[in-house]
């Protein structure tokens, strides 16, 4: 008799239990959650290190995992000579004809001249010949070739002669300087490029899976790993319609996690502007059919960080509102 009046106080203490825990208008449930980050390949290379395992923390701008940079290497190496040749060039530009370039000029200048000299001395002597009907017509018209080609090549030393002595036009420099610029733009591009062959975290977080393993060659744009970002999970919560009014980003709350003995102070970070109809997951007898906002509730506290995936309920303290 007495075990049967034990059992029904202990029933009827869980109904009231119960009954206080539906009847509780500031407990909404939900769950730890985190943000999903997915690191995307940017290049079709073979998966060359792999330098996390799964569920490991990691840091912002640790590298994750790198791909094969073989052909962007030779890309970026041909590049850097490329700048090297056009910044040569400019240089020599910017420093003018060099002295003996100069002193070499003005010898084939006087070369040419007296070259010209000898054969108009030449030419003169043929026709003369050439008058008395001494020498053949041929050799006239030879004698004229020589002089021809002489005269020509006395204004190309001349000329060649005036430029190095006149020194590098405003245009040439120009041209030169804007080489070098595109050179340095692209040697900068490649090396992006390069970069970019490894995966580096965006933030602090865990790794939550790895889709590809060593050796594998994923597509541009295809998802290769996952992050869970920041230091702590959240408590995604939503909220009821008749509450949505008295919570606001930077409110106090309270968090009760499953397989937690004590409660964990939290904070109001986010409150979605647009309802929607409450989760399967988080359906008590008094949410059925209302509409709701999500939330999130970060973590106050510094402690371990909690799994995903766990069921919580928060306290908002807020006056009941029945």
């Amino acid at each position: 008799m007495n075990t049967r009046r034990h059992w029904l106080l202990t029933a009827g203490a869980l109904v009231l239990a119960a009954c206080d825990a539906s009847t509780n208008d500031n407990r909404i449930v939900g769950e730890l959650a985190s943000d999903r980050i997915e690191l995307t390949a940017e290049v079709a290379e073979p998966i060359s290190e792999i330098l996390v395992a799964e569920g490991e923390v990691v840091t912002a701008g640790q590298a994750l995992m790198r791909q094969d940079t073989s052909r962007a290497d030779a890309r970026l190496a041909e590049a850097e000579a490329a700048l090297g040749q056009a910044q040569a060039r400019l240089d020599e530009l910017v420093r003018g004809p060099r002295s003996e370039q100069i002193s070499a000029a003005r010898a084939s200048a006087e070369g040419a001249k007296d070259e010209l000299a000898f054969r108009r001395s030449d030419y003169a002597r043929v026709q003369e010949i050439f008058d008395k009907q001494l020498a053949s017509e041929e050799l006239l018209d030879r004698a004229k070739a020589a002089l021809d080609t002489a005269q020509s090549n006395d204004k190309l030393r001349r000329a060649q002669l005036q430029e190095l002595l006149t020194g590098t036009t405003g245009e040439e420099l120009a041209q030169a300087e804007n080489a070098v610029k595109q050179a340095a733009a692209r040697r900068e591009l490649l090396a992006v490029d390069v970069a970019r062959h490894s995966i580096v975290a965006p933030v602090d977080g865990i790794v939550d899976s790895r889709l590809f393993e060593f050796g594998e060659r994923p597509s541009p744009g295809q998802a290769m790993m996952v992050m869970l970002s920041g230091t702590q999970a959240y408590a995604r919560v939503y909220v009821p319609e008749q509450l949505r009014v008295h919570v606001k980003p930077g409110s106090e709350a309270t968090v009760f996690v499953d397989g937690l003995p004590e409660s964990i102070p939290g904070r109001v970070r986010w409150v979605a502007s647009e309802a929607a109809f409450t989760p399967y997951y988080a359906l008590t007898e008094r949410d059925r059919g209302h509409l709701t906002y999500l939330a999130k509730i970060d973590i106050s506290e510094q402690r371990d960080r909690l799994p995903d995936g766990v069921p919580v309920e928060v306290d908002l303290g807020l006056v009941s509102t029945e």
